[in-house]
């Protein structure tokens, strides 16, 4: 290849096509005309002799070259951008920013409850606005500036958004301290024996692909609950003999009054990461909170 005839803005086009994977939708994001991101396509093409995005049914799919391309592509202008802008320093002390975060409620108590005690002390001037996850809505929100930030399962976000792993999660069983049938060792009989509330987003429904794995070894739970929201259940299950399955993160507090247990049996667990749009990745403040929330779910 011939690196002479290869300027930064075509690089930059050449990323905006491979996010978008749709030429009108990259030239609105570059503020050009559609043509002239077609004949950078076009010279594109001829540069790497290869063509890149190839007409679909909705906008275009990536060659296996152009799917090649894009992460060290995105690397290295993300090098250029970082050089560019080094000069624009956010200090957190004395900055004013409001970030609006989409998550589910147990993120909310796992994750941004800590956020928001530290940032009190450490950025006094950011405030931070939640909001309720509806992945429905979520690409929506995040190109029309309502959400800044997203706290999810990478796996399902939008396409094109900028993404990074958090942590992965696993699920445990809770039950009362004293509760009388629930110790270490517990069989997976005895498990499916206990009086057991489920968590249903969605509402009303009374199994979760945990049944289907107790089915497979040829039990069937008792289920006596189900609940809308994963912070209620914490509550009942302290006043009470019910057990339940939760996100570790939710109760891993030494202070929380519950018993706390490994399940016995596999569960599949979760991975939980932060998805945001291109327009928040270089800034200063957004790029520091992204940097808080990482250290915080690492720690």
């Amino acid at each position: 290849m011939d690196t002479r005839r290869l300027d930064l803005n075509l690089l930059v086009t050449l990323e905006a096509l491979l996010v978008e994977q749709n030429v009108t939708k990259a030239a609105a994001r570059l503020h050009l005309s559609q043509p002239a991101v077609s004949a950078q396509l076009a010279r594109l093409r001829d540069v790497f002799d290869d063509p890149l995005l190839i007409p679909a049914q909705r906008g275009m799919t990536p060659t296996a070259k152009a799917l090649e391309l894009l992460q060290p592509l995105r690397q290295a202008l993300d090098q250029v951008r970082v050089t560019v802008s080094s000069h624009r320093h956010f200090d957190p002390a004395s900055a004013t920013l409001t970030v609006a975060i989409a998550c589910t409620d147990y993120l909310q108590v796992a994750l941004l409850q800590p956020l928001v005690l530290q940032l009190r002390t450490r950025a006094p001037g950011v405030r931070v606005a939640m909001r309720q996850l509806d992945p429905a809505q979520l690409e929506a929100q995040l190109l029309r500036g309502e959400v800044d930030l997203a706290l999810m399962t990478p796996q399902v976000a939008p396409p094109g958004m900028r993404a990074r792993h958090l942590f992965d999660e696993r699920y445990v069983l809770i039950g009362r301290r004293h509760h009388p049938r629930l110790r270490a060792g517990l069989t997976v009989e005895a498990f499916a024996e206990l009086e057991h509330v489920i968590v249903s987003p969605g509402g009303g429904a009374f199994t979760t692909p945990v049944d289907d794995a107790l089915a497979a070894l040829g039990y069937r739970r008792k289920v006596v609950l189900s609940a809308a929201s994963f912070l209620f259940v914490p509550g009942i299950v302290a006043q009470s003999d019910f057990v339940a399955l939760v996100p570790q993160r939710l109760v891993r507090q030494p202070s929380h009054p519950l018993k706390v247990l490994d399940c016995p049996f596999p569960v599949e667990g979760f991975e939980v990461g932060m998805v945001w749009h291109e327009r928040n990745h270089g800034h200063g403040g957004q790029r520091w909170l992204r940097e808080e929330i990482l250290a915080l779910a690492r720690g």
